[in-house]
């Protein structure tokens, strides 16, 4: 009795949430989990322990066409007896390009600090090739809308703000109006006379 058992291992991406891996004891009759090729995806462990375990391991094969193309391990660390404890791995990027895209075949398995075998879990994933996009504008972008005929054209002076006319009669009243003698502010200290 190895005292480990795996709960649930589920893969969690940015853009297609949590994909769980189906609980089945033929990984290879399976139907394979479809991701997008260049996906960021993250591996999650949820287990629960009969006994301390020292050293916790998880190492990932992917294998395609009966060839180990990769094999990674992660050191969890010790966990005490109990449980259940959830662990995320590190995300990773998954390959792109049309010759990386297929059927991998992903074998999980944990091992303890004395490198037994605790547990295995396997499944298949499918990388498939994500078409590139067709040239155009960008998304959410909007057409360009030709300028106004009023409007300025870009590098050209603004228009002045017109000054509007004071009521009739209060021309001489008001200083800076009509009268060019006069300061345009009125805390402003009057023209010397010429």
């Amino acid at each position: 009795m190895t005292g480990f058992e795996l709960l649930d291992l589920s893969l969690h991406t940015e853009e297609l949430g949590r994909l769980e891996v189906p609980r089945s004891d033929r990984p290879v009759e399976a139907e394979p989990i479809v991701v997008p090729e260049g996906t960021v995806i993250s591996v999650g462990l949820t287990f629960r322990l009969d006994r301390e375990v020292d050293g916790l391991a998880f190492e990932e094969s992917l294998v395609m066409d009966g060839k180990v193309l990769a094999t990674t391990r992660t050191v969890l660390g010790g966990f005490r007896t109990g449980g259940p404890y959830e662990v995320r791995l590190p995300p990773e990027r998954l390959p792109v390009g049309r010759a990386h895209c297929g059927v991998y075949t992903v074998t999980g398995r944990f091992t303890d600090g004395d490198g037994r075998d605790l547990a295995e879990k396997g499944y298949r994933m499918r990388l498939e090739h994500r078409p590139s996009p067709r040239p155009g504008p960008h998304p959410g972008s909007r057409p360009a809308v030709p300028p106004h005929p009023a409007a300025p054209r870009p590098g050209s002076p603004p228009p002045a703000s017109p000054r509007p006319a004071p009521p009739s009669g209060a021309r001489d009243a008001v200083p800076g109006w009509g009268d060019p003698a006069a300061p345009a502010d009125p805390a402003a200290p009057p023209a010397p006379a010429a």
